[in-house]
């Protein structure tokens, strides 16, 4: 049995577009979560963050949206709107580490609250008509509050949890906990997937050669830098340079043509498109030399320039 492949969420790069067309050009992924959305009791049917999940939008991978929020109340108004629109599972992301999220009690902030954990789903999972997925770090500041979440969660009706074995302050630093993942793996009744570091197939085989029980994997900016990855892993397929190379620069131009569409000014598009190749870069040996060329345009020709050059230089 194949693994299964989850496109994590990266807030600013994994939006409708970059999904669509991912699944376009390559092969591997299963389903993607989508970057969290942060619900209120004013958002409205037309709200953007809303629209970005409009199924019309969303033609490619299936889609897993992602909620971030405390109040359980506006959690589950979200979550059985976007059940009525053909969403059969939602997110609950308390994993977010980013300090602004954590200071107002969302995301990782919550990790330290146990008994807001469970009040939370004491209130959200009798209501809830989708499927309920949790993605969790192993703790704000310690790992051992992963531990003491996984019997709560025993507790209660949840589909999965998506776990990324770092602390909140680590942010992205530092090694991955293995150690405490392996706790949490043999604490938990619930299937759980894995989430951290797999850049290349030695990352993913030593992975799952220590957790043998984990069918499912979450990758992130290993995907973005190396998309032909979850292709590599599912079907031990690898294709010539030249053909990843083509395929890239195919990817890339239909990005920059679809985001051109509906971002307007010079540098709204090159400031787009420096962010994915903040990732995307990393497929390539030169990474920091094309990075700085392009975070040195400032306009869509000049960005033009920088990218064909690069391209037609590598073939």
């Amino acid at each position: 049995m194949s693994p299964m492949i989850y496109l994590a969420p990266l807030q600013g790069i994994t939006d409708s577009i970059y999904r669509n067309l991912f699944s376009s050009y390559f092969t591997g992924v299963d389903a993607a979560v989508a970057p969290f959305i942060s619900p209120t009791k004013k958002m409205k049917s037309d709200n953007v963050q809303l629209r970005e999940l409009d199924p019309d939008r969303n033609t490619g991978i299936p889609v897993i949206p992602q909620i971030m929020t405390s109040n359980p109340d506006d959690f589950t108004a979200l979550a059985n709107v976007l059940y009525e629109r053909g969403y059969g599972t939602v997110n609950w992301n308390i994993g977010c580490p980013f300090r602004m999220v954590v200071k107002k009690g969302r995301g990782a902030g919550m990790l330290c609250h146990p008994d807001r954990i469970e009040s939370f789903l004491e209130k959200a999972i009798p209501v809830l008509k989708p499927k309920l997925s949790i993605k969790l770090r192993t703790g704000l500041k310690s790992s051992d509050e992963a531990l003491r979440l996984i019997p709560l969660f025993n507790r209660f009706d949840v589909d999965e949890l998506i776990i990324h074995p770092r602390t909140a302050v680590q942010m992205y630093e530092g090694d991955v906990d293995l150690d405490t993942f392996e706790r949490c793996l043999h604490l938990s009744k619930h299937r759980v997937v894995y989430n951290g570091d797999i850049y290349t197939i030695e990352d993913f085989n030593t992975l799952s050669a220590r957790f043998p029980q984990i069918k499912s994997w979450m990758i992130g900016r290993g995907l973005i830098g190396n998309p032909f990855l979850a292709e590599k892993i599912k079907f031990s397929t690898e294709k010539t340079r030249h053909e990843k190379i083509n395929i890239i620069r195919d990817f890339h131009d239909h990005l920059f043509d679809e985001y051109s569409k509906i971002l307007s000014g010079p540098a709204h598009i090159t400031n787009k498109m420096k962010e994915i190749w903040a990732y995307m870069a990393c497929f390539f040996e030169n990474a920091e030399k094309i990075r700085k060329k392009i975070n040195k345009t400032h306009h869509r020709d000049t960005y033009i320039d920088v990218v064909n050059k690069f391209f037609d230089e590598l073939v």
